[in-house]
């Protein structure tokens, strides 16, 4: 091993830190440096390498627009950072690093050569993104550089200050971009809170019959906009918006991810940050609440899949949601091309009970934001 290599894993063994390493497509050679020096133990709990699209897409919870891009290394930096609280709950700083790269290999690529690493910690996300010149090195050469990147960003981590020498050439830059938690933020993160309100200030035990607009909202768009004018309109009530954090079976929003979805949204506007993936669970914080929802999104509250296949878990659920006051307005939406309303869902009587419907003649927006976001660029 280069004995600056070591020198450095030897310093990163002696930190306080403690990670869980996720890498694909590059940078698997930083796991063999690290377990290779004495005192491994001390610093890595796990080192995971989902190299195939199916591992990739178990590992997240599902397809994310693009492998290799800076969004999906920090989504596997969080999903690594969620592994290593599992793994150690004694207090030691945490760190879910991870590498997704695209390298020379034995076929011509149209894509460039590139590699997206990223830390998550209790307090930060951090990104790091090189795009290599093609044909200027071989796959291992490509491969020895991503490496040594990786054990740059764990040592920047652990406060060290001595990185390794990368050999960039000219026309090739580090890009870096970094998001502090808000302390809010950092609460929902290690389950400190339940809810935050960003904007205007409303109070979980403010008004019963709130309205309430779940989503994803990535990004906020013009349909997203007509729902909430049109639900005002018909109830009378301000609409206050909601995005958790956390998602059933992926890893939670990392804080550059939570700046980038609330950026839109005006200061005046009421927007919660929860950590309640389920319907079940809002309505459990915000009985009584009105939830603004689209036909689509009320099709999957019904469908015992989401209740691990139990259908009388998901009978429950609905009948929680029904006694705590709870109820729907629901707008149509695209499904599988076709615009569906309220009224062509089978639903439990119990969920159609508590289901006011907007017609369509009142409201029809196709766009979607899948398609608003596209491919992601590298």
């Amino acid at each position: 091993m280069d004995p600056e290599v070591q020198q450095l894993v030897e310093a990163i063994h002696a930190a306080p830190q403690r990670l869980v390493l996720i890498v694909s497509g590059g940078g698997s050679r930083t796991a063999s440096q690290l377990l290779e020096v004495p005192g491994a133990s001390r610093t890595v709990l796990e080192a995971v390498v989902p190299y195939s699209e199916e591992a990739m897409v178990v590992l997240l919870g599902g397809k994310p627009d693009r492998i290799c891009s800076v969004t999906t290394a920090r989504a596997m930096a969080m999903a690594a950072y969620c592994r290593a609280r599992r793994y150690d709950q004694s207090g030691n700083p945490l760190l879910g690093v991870a590498c997704t790269a695209s390298l020379a290999t034995d076929r011509p690529k149209r894509g460039s050569h590139r590699a997206h690493l990223a830390v998550q910690t209790d307090d930060i996300t951090e990104t790091w993104s090189v795009t290599l010149e093609k044909g200027s090195r071989s796959r291992a050469e490509e491969e020895s550089l991503v490496s040594r990147l990786l054990l740059n960003v764990i040592g920047e981590a652990c406060g060290l200050a001595e990185p390794l020498a990368l050999g960039l050439l000219a026309t090739e830059e580090i890009r870096t971009e970094r998001a502090a938690a808000e302390p809010a933020w950092r609460g929902l993160l290690l389950g400190e809170v339940e809810a935050v309100c960003q904007g205007e200030d409303f109070g979980v035990e403010a008004t019963a019959d709130r309205v309430l607009y779940p989503g994803a909202f990535h990004p906020l768009h013009v349909g997203h906009r007509r729902m909430a004018e049109v639900a005002e309109e018909i109830l009378g009530q301000r609409v206050q918006f909601e995005i958790s954090i956390f998602n059933v079976d992926k890893p939670p929003l990392d804080y550059v991810e939570i700046q980038q979805r609330i950026a839109p949204f005006a200061s005046d506007e009421a927007l919660w940050l929860t950590r309640l993936p389920t319907f079940e669970e809002k309505s459990r914080l915000f009985p009584g609440a009105t939830f603004v929802v689209g036909s689509d999104t009320l099709s999957r509250i019904a469908d015992p899949r989401y209740y691990h296949g139990d259908e009388g878990a998901c009978g429950q659920a609905l009948e929680r949601m029904a006694a705590r006051g709870c109820r729907f307005l629901v707008f149509g939406r695209q499904i599988a091309g076709r615009w569906v309303s309220l009224a062509e869902l089978e639903l439990p009587e119990v969920l159609r009970g508590i289901c006011q419907e907007v017609p369509e003649e009142r409201f029809r927006e196709d766009v979607c934001s899948t398609d608003l976001r596209g491919v992601e660029e590298e």
